[in-house]
Order: structure tokens, then C-alpha cells, then sequence
């Protein structure tokens, strides 16, 4: 993988330059090579492929780390399978999480089992929805405005305060009585046994990693990736204002207030810390994600990568097993930003920013960074498939 060289004015340019090589980016470039034999230049200011999906195998413990925290596959569309399945097989891994309140371990999504467990009972489904329902008290057939209230209202105050409040205290940094309601739209019970957390018909994890799965998108001559490439770095040719200049096509998967010099304002995200935890054991905690939903612990989840991947239980370290625990804050420039917040004033500036995207000559916006929004991979490399078709090919054949 080429670092891009210095000299604009010598620069062959190719006929698509992609800022980013996350999922967007890797897809439409394995695109544009397939349907147009177009020539691809991606640059990424990271020194990997792959942005927040990409992992890498750690030698002491031989769990595959995700480097920007857990990242799981599911999807409900058979396009975004079908392609995906092109490149890497799937485990048969399916996600559950296990949250610990007040010394006690319990399944989550809320179930019928994380209820009979919490009240010490053997309630029926009837009964349990019957209880929930009385749990709401005078918040009941209200309109909450802040998420407390609305959380109370949606599952009662026992079990919110159990296994939501401080979690998303934790999370927001915010008393959940001054977040707004629409953060929490709905909370999910389940009056059943069923602790699947995903829902959708795939779900698994590719067999050999993410990073492999990423190179065999992008393993062909046509396509050209340039690591530690900054898009806004006048002294490397592959620059905004060269390839501007120069007519070449670009699809942008940066953050898009940083793309206009932050001229409107910021954009506000949530980011994520890690801290690295090794045990001398083979499981400390016997899953994969824990949450941990009481104030006392200033984490929000910790993740244990081996047991992501029970089939490679031989090639892993029996006795050595490594933790990350999640700390949740309020990003600012220069930390990775996860998630977008999206209050109303949020949601307003990035409606300006969209209005000066679309009208950027020679350039389409795409994945969370690019179009401020929280995707799932499946829905990154759908939405990246569609704009390929709508917006890059027709930039192609001009």
C-alpha cells in the first residue's frame, strides 16, 4: 500500500479518488473497479484499511481485537449478504450480552427471564406485561419530555432504574432527568425467554477477521491505497483543492463539518475510551460483552474478544485472556467521533452542511462521518452500494 507522492503538478490523478478507506469507501471502490474498470486511489489518514470495523490478532492471547470496540455483523437484506458473502464466510456466532446490577448477572435485552430473575417470581408472559404495564405508575398515559420520566413510563421504574438509568448516565455524562425523551424512542422488552440482542435473519462473524475480509474487497491492481494521507494536507497531491483543480471525482467519508473547515460550527459526537485489562485465565468473564448498569463502576461494558470466537479455541492462549473496558464522554476535535448526538440543534447545522454537500461539485458524501448519521456496517455498505449506482457511476462515464 503506496504513500501518495508530494508533486501535484506531476501527478497522474486516477479516475476516482475515496477519502476513507472504512466500508463506504472500500465498497464503492471495489465498485467502480468491477462496473467501470475505473482506476481507485483511496487515501486514509489512519495506517490501516477497514476505519472502526478493522482488527488486528493479539499475540499473547490470540483474540482478534476490534480496535474501535465491538463491532458485530447482522443484516435482514439479502443484497447486502449476498455481497458481503463474497468476500469472507460467516461464523455462526450469535450476540448476547449479560449485564451485572448490584452483584447479580442478568440477560439483556429485558426478558422474561431478566424479569423473574429481578422480582425473584415465575411470572407468565400475560403477567409479566401486566406488571410492566402497573410499573409506569403516575407516568402512565403521559407524554414525558425528559428520558427519565420516558423510561419509566416505558418499562417501569424497577427495572429502568436497575439496568437503564446509570447506564445511560454513564454513557451521556448527563443526569438522564436533563436528556431529552426522543434519546430512548422505545426500550424493548421481550415477554419471552428469547435473549437473542439482534433480530435480524444473518447474523455472524466472518470466519478469518475483518481486516482479511476488507483486503479481498479491495485485491485488485486497479485499486490503490495510500495509509497516512491527510485529504486537507496541501503538500500531498491527493488534496481537496488539487484534485478540486483537477476535475477528479471524490467521495468523501470524513467528518463533513471538517470537509467545509467547520465554518458552520461543530457537529457534536459521543466518543469511546479504552482501557486494557489482562487476566492470567483462559475467561474471566464467560461472554463476550458485559454491561455493567450500576454508578459504582465507571465503565459502561467490558469486552472479552476471545469469546467472540469460540471455534478458535485451539490457536488461543488457554491461560491469558485479554478485557477492554468501555469509558463513554463527549468527543472533541481530534478524538474519533462514534456517535453522532443529534439534538435538534445538531440535526439543524447538519441540514446546512447537507445543503452545502449537495451542491459540491464532483463529490459525494457518504458513511456515518460524511452524512452525520449512526449506521450499522449492513446499512453502511447499503447505503454505499446504492450511492455508487445514483451518484459515482454517473460521475464515471462523464
Amino acid at each position: 500500500m503506496a504513500g501518495a507522492p508530494n508533486n501535484s503538478e506531476t501527478t497522474q490523478y486516477p479516475d476516482l479518488v475515496i477519502v476513507g478507506a472504512g466500508l463506504f469507501g472500500l465498497t464503492v471502490a471495489q465498485q467502480a473497479v468491477e462496473h467501470t474498470g475505473a482506476r481507485v486511489r483511496i487515501i486514509d489518514i489512519r495506517d490501516h484499511i477497514g476505519g472502526n470495523a478493522y482488527s488486528y490478532f493479539d499475540e499473547e492471547t490470540g483474540a482478534e481485537i476490534h480496535k474501535y470496540g465491538a463491532h458485530l455483523f447482522h443484516t435482514s437484506n439479502k443484497r447486502v449478504w449476498d455481497y458481503v458473502n463474497r468476500f469472507t464466510s460467516f461464523t455462526n456466532y450469535v450476540h448476547r450480552v449479560y449485564a451485572t446490577h448490584d452483584g447479580e448477572v442478568y440477560p439483556l435485552p429485558i426478558n422474561l427471564g431478566t424479569i423473574n430473575q429481578f422480582f425473584h417470581a415465575h411470572y407468565t408472559p400475560a403477567e409479566a406485561q401486566k406488571l410492566i404495564a402497573g410499573q409506569a405508575g403516575e407516568l402512565a398515559g403521559t407524554d414525558p419530555q425528559n428520558l427519565n420520566d420516558k423510561g419509566i413510563q416505558l418499562i417501569g421504574r424497577p427495572l429502568y432504574e436497575a439496568f437503564i438509568k446509570n447506564y445511560t448516565g454513564k454513557q451521556w455524562q448527563t443526569d438522564p432527568a436533563e436528556l431529552p425523551a426522543s434519546i430512548v424512542k422505545r426500550l424493548p422488552v421481550r415477554f419471552n425467554y428469547d435473549n437473542r440482542y439482534f433480530k435480524d435473519t444473518w447474523e455472524g462473524l466472518p470466519a478469518d477477521g475483518y481486516t482479511k475480509w476488507m483486503e479481498r474487497m479491495i485485491d485488485d491492481p486497479r485499486i490503490t491505497v495510500s495509509l497516512g494521507v491527510d485529504f486537507f494536507d496541501e503538500s500531498q497531491p491527493y488534496n481537496k483543492e488539487a484534485l478540486k483543480a483537477a476535475g477528479v471525482p471524490v467521495v468523501y467519508t470524513g467528518p463533513v463539518d471538517r470537509y467545509f473547515g467547520y465554518e458552520l460550527g461543530d457537529l457534536k459526537w459521543r466518543t469511546v475510551d479504552f482501557k486494557e485489562v489482562r487476566y492470567d485465565e483462559g475467561d474471566h468473564f464467560g461472554c463476550p460483552v458485559m454491561n455493567f448498569s450500576d454508578a459504582d463502576v465507571p465503565y459502561t461494558r467490558a469486552i472479552e474478544f476471545k469469546n467472540f470466537n469460540p471455534e478458535r479455541r485451539e490457536r488461543q492462549n488457554p491461560d491469558k485472556t485479554v478485557v477492554w473496558e468501555e469509558y463513554s464522554r463527549f468527543a472533541e476535535r481530534g478524538d474519533e467521533p462514534y456517535y453522532p448526538i443529534n439534538t435538534d440543534a445538531d440535526k439543524a447545522l447538519y441540514a446546512r452542511y447537507e445543503a452545502k454537500a449537495a451542491a459540491e461539485p464532483n463529490t459525494v458524501f457518504g458513511g456515518r462521518l460524511g452524512t452525520y448519521k449512526y449506521y450499522d456496517m449492513h446499512q453502511v455498505i447499503d447505503t454505499a452500494l446504492t450511492a455508487y449506482e445514483e451518484q459515482v457511476a454517473p460521475l464515471l462515464k462523464k
